[in-house]
């Protein structure tokens, strides 16, 4: 382990607090999602990636408790992203950040992908309460994060 992550684990295990991962290929996006957050309780808490496949490859057991990640991104869509993020590590609950109208039918169709656990069924379920929409307020955003962690 490099003095780096031996530092940010230690500030995880000491506080007590899940860290967050959020993974949008929208630079913006995850620097203001990154912000808020950590204006608003999570500072030093929160790692952002645009780039998935560099999140993917980065990802550690252990680390997090909650992961909010874009669906719409380029190479590998968030469901697959998540699916591979849960081989690693099955314990983080997940939010999807989504610009869509969420229509499950219609969603299947434009991310056709194997789901021989009917993972993303059950995330996607009849409520459809793993997602934020973008854009998302602010107050929202603390709230749906805070509830998740809790």
């Amino acid at each position: 382990m490099f003095l780096y992550e031996k530092r940010l684990w230690s500030l995880y295990t000491m506080t007590g607090k899940k860290r967050i991962l959020i993974v949008d290929d929208e630079p913006d996006i995850a620097l203001t999602f990154k912000k808020i957050l950590e204006e608003n309780g999570f500072e030093k808490l929160v790692d952002t990636y645009n780039e998935p496949l560099l999140a993917l490859q980065d990802f550690k057991a252990g680390r997090y408790g909650l992961l909010i990640i874009d669906i719409g991104m380029p190479i590998i869509d968030g469901f697959t992203l998540y699916q591979q993020l849960k081989q690693i590590d099955n314990k983080p609950k997940v939010l999807f950040a989504t610009a869509f109208y969420l229509h499950y039918d219609a969603l299947r169709r434009y991310f056709p992908i194997k789901d021989e656990n009917n993972e993303i069924e059950e995330i996607l379920g009849n409520t459809g309460g793993r997602f934020i929409r973008k854009p998302v307020d602010f107050e929202t955003l603390i709230r749906r994060v805070r509830s998740e962690l809790n």
